[in-house]
């Protein structure tokens, strides 16, 4: 049946977000209804009008014609706040391909009203003489529990309920008896479930540390200033603040927070991992106080629902948290700062894939608001567009109270090897790690894994153990379990190999918990603390380790990637970096930038007090540009090299690049797909390549370098342009071409997804 109709998502706030209603799009308000707009719509059978969004527009009735009903009206005067989300999530669909729903479940994510949290007291209501002789009556008639509860009432006037019941033991019956003589009576008042739990203790004996009213040098205030200067001016230009580790971004973040805070505006903060929430939550919390919330996924719904309503309220002028605290409904908000947005947890690998610094930008200009960046290894697409004047840059090249960046040694294992040493420490660093514990100084112990090792694979056939699920090897962790870090499965270790019943089969390369027993082993008089995806599995995990640690109780800590970002340990003199090429040698055109990252940020965790510090980097091949660009702490020498290989290649950020993942249970099925979408890319290639130098560079398709994930084969097409328009139209079509198949019944059983500039391999 022609004509047009429209897909509605009812009530966002309230709805589960997996279904839409379909509706007539009457002709008089045909051109007012687009994706995204709020339309008022007869729901249920008593027709009452409910609001409502459009998630989508099609000329295909899916409902006999007689069964449809029209929308009403479209509700502008309801869109307010909300509207601009609904907008946003229009643009992430556009931009980075999805549905609109999935789109809309992002950026309003269900907010599950949750039962307001009370806080109960009792408060006396007689006048002291008269609470007196209350109490000489139940004395003399033996009410002793009266007799206790009057006697502290009429010493503190209020008392908490969980006191009353808890250390006076006191029954709920005795407090009603009192309140039905009207000696008291019982008050709720409403509270916020707080996720922020810093104690005024800890609070004030970090305030030396951090101080309210830190000094910035000329470098920072020059930052700050500009920024707000900018800001004042009317300018909204995103800044990047490039500083080396130790630098001093934080307090340039908190000279501008509080210049947006004097001018009537909010914050958002990002932060990479969960890990930093605590570190950082406590420096904003010194500075501003209250006014300072987190929003992460370890928070109940209780307290995220809290967040969402102070924040609505105007009680909160600072959240921090990952890239879902973007999303934070702030009514003035000034300024989203993304620290360390080098970190590839900005990208989202659920659909749509977009990326928090493109998203922050988008937002910001809803807002009139901006946008600020910081990093001692700025992302190449970051520094490119500071390079060509889309950003501002502000350079920090000295670090904080004098002290100087640390000693890089590089070790060849090579040599160690030939020399006879087969442990996971180089002789070098092994003499460190003994003169640090000599001097009560700490170390990190930098692994870039996890997991007992990396696979385990018999020596007589070179059979591997594999995820029957999964195109790719299983992991040994302690005990002996073999795990998929793919999609979960497990299995009991084996003592002889499957295929040929060898008994050696055993795994190969150390990973952090083989690493720990190495290190108990080699000085069996050290305290150590390890931080890994396997020791941080609960809620509070990252922040006891991370405060332990903080507070002396361990010489080493050893970890994976989250111990060296963003972290500040001032006794921490050496950082030995176990296995560099690890993140080195794997397929993704990103590997020597990551490396880099890697390898600097890790370096940068040393020397940060006023003791020197030293770094270790242990490698097979230290003749890499990636490993000695970062053993120089040399972030323009790694960039000019590195931005000619993107240059030549036509990756990120010398073009762009999609990346279309075509996945089915069905292998043939999901191959055919494949190829029938490169089919249509190659002549949309073709058509363009008549404009000089303007075609799509198309790719594929192929099997992924993972080809099968939990049972799903997985084909991949990446195409490149400069022009990113062009990779969204590119998209577009794809996105016709499925949904005209589907419409005809002629689809192949599989699924579509896109990614824009991917920051992880397929």
């Amino acid at each position: 049946m022609e004509g047009r109709f429209a897909d509605i998502i009812i009530d966002i706030s309230h709805e589960k977000l997996d279904k839409t209603f379909q509706y007539i799009i009457p002709e008089r308000l045909a051109e007012r209804v687009k994706i995204g707009v709020c339309v008022s719509i007869p729901f249920g059978n008593g027709n009452r009008l409910r609001k409502g969004y459009v998630a989508k527009i099609g000329n295909k009735a899916e409902y006999a014609l007689e069964k449809l009903k029209e929308i009403a009206d479209v509700e502008e005067k309801d869109m307010e706040a909300e509207a601009d989300y609904i907008a946003l999530a229009a643009w992430m669909k556009e931009q980075y391909g999805s549905t609109m729903i999935t789109a809309l479940k992002t950026v309003l994510p269900v907010k599950r009203k949750m039962k307001s949290q009370e806080k109960k007291s009792c408060k006396l209501l007689l006048d002291p003489e008269e609470a007196r002789d209350l109490l000489q009556s139940c004395i003399s008639r033996n009410q002793t529990a009266k007799a206790r509860l009057l006697q502290e009432l009429i010493r503190m006037g209020e008392l908490p309920m969980p006191l009353v019941t808890g250390k006076l033991h006191i029954s709920s019956r005795t407090v009603k008896s009192l309140e039905s003589q009207g000696a008291l009576c019982t008050v709720a008042k409403k509270s916020y479930r707080d996720p922020v739990k810093i104690s005024e203790k800890t609070a004030d004996s970090r305030m030396q540390e951090y101080g309210r009213e830190k000094r910035l040098d000329p470098a920072q205030q020059e930052a700050a200033d500009g920024i707000l200067g900018d800001f004042d001016n009317g300018k909204r230009d995103t800044s990047l603040i490039y500083g080396i580790t130790g630098s001093g971004k934080t307090e340039v973040y908190l000279a501008v927070i509080e210049g947006m805070i004097r001018r009537g505006r909010q914050a958002v903060v990002l932060i990479p991992e969960i890990a930093l929430t605590y570190q950082t939550l406590l420096r904003f919390y010194v500075r501003f106080g209250n006014r300072v919330s987190v929003m992460n996924s370890t928070l109940s719904q209780g307290e995220k629902y809290d967040q969402w309503e102070r924040v609505k309220r105007g009680e909160i002028d600072i959240v921090i948290g990952p890239r879902s605290a973007l999303f934070v409904p702030f009514p003035n908000l000034g300024a989203i700062i993304i620290d360390e947005e080098h970190e590839n947890t900005y990208k989202s690998e659920a659909m749509p894939k977009y990326h928090a610094r493109e998203t922050a930008e988008k937002i910001a200009s809803m807002h009139d608001a901006i946008v600020v960046l910081g990093s001692a290894t700025p992302s190449l697409e970051a520094y490119y567009r500071a390079k060509t004047g889309k950003y501002r840059l502000y350079e920090l090249t000295k670090r904080q109270e004098g002290s100087k960046l640390p000693s890089v040694y590089t070790v060849d294992l090579r040599e160690e090897l030939k020399q006879g040493n087969r442990s996971a420490f180089s002789r070098k660093l092994h003499g460190m790690i003994e003169e640090r514990l000599a001097k009560k100084e700490q170390s990190i112990l930098f692994l870039n894994r996890r997991g007992y090792a990396g696979f385990v694979s018999c020596r007589a056939c070179g059979h591997v153990m594999k995820c029957p699920h999964c195109d790719v090897s299983l992991s040994e962790h302690m005990g002996g379990k073999l795990a998929c870090h793919y999609c979960g499965y497990e299995r009991p270790g084996v003592k002889n190999c499957p295929e040929c019943g060898s008994k050696y089969i055993l795994g190969f390369r150390a990973g952090t918990q083989q690493i720990e027993e190495a290190v108990h082993k080699e000085f069996p008089g050290a305290k150590v603390l390890r931080m890994d995806a396997d020791s941080t599995r609960t809620k509070d995990s990252y922040e006891e380790i991370l405060n332990a640690f903080a507070n002396g109780e361990a010489d080493i800590l050893l970890g994976t990637q989250m111990i060296v970002k963003g972290h500040d340990f001032p006794n921490v003199t050496l950082v030995g970096i176990l296995a560099a090429d690890l993140s080195l040698h794997i397929n993704d055109y990103r590997a020597g930038e990551r490396t880099f990252q890697l390898l600097t940020q890790a370096a940068g965790r040393a020397g940060r007090g006023k003791q020197g510090g030293e770094v270790v980097i242990q490698t097979y091949d230290p003749g890499h540009y990636s490993i000695v660009y970062a053993a120089r702490q040399d972030y323009k020498g790694f960039y000019e090299e590195e931005m000619m290989y993107r240059e030549m290649l036509l990756y990120p950020p010398a073009a762009h690049m999609l990346a279309i993942l075509v996945a089915s249970p069905v292998q043939e099925e999901g191959k055919k797909l494949a190829v029938q979408i490169g089919v249509l890319l190659k002549r949309r290639e073709a058509v363009l390549t008549g404009e000089e130098g303007k075609g799509l560079h198309v790719i594929g398709p192929a099997a992924a370098s993972i080809g099968k994930i939990q049972d799903i084969y997985r084909f991949m097409i990446y195409v490149k342009h400069k022009d990113y328009g062009k990779l969204i139209a590119a998209k577009n079509s794809v996105e016709a071409y499925l949904e005209e198949r589907a419409e005809n019944g002629r689809a192949e059983k599989g699924t579509v997804q896109f990614d824009f500039d991917p920051v992880c391999a397929y």
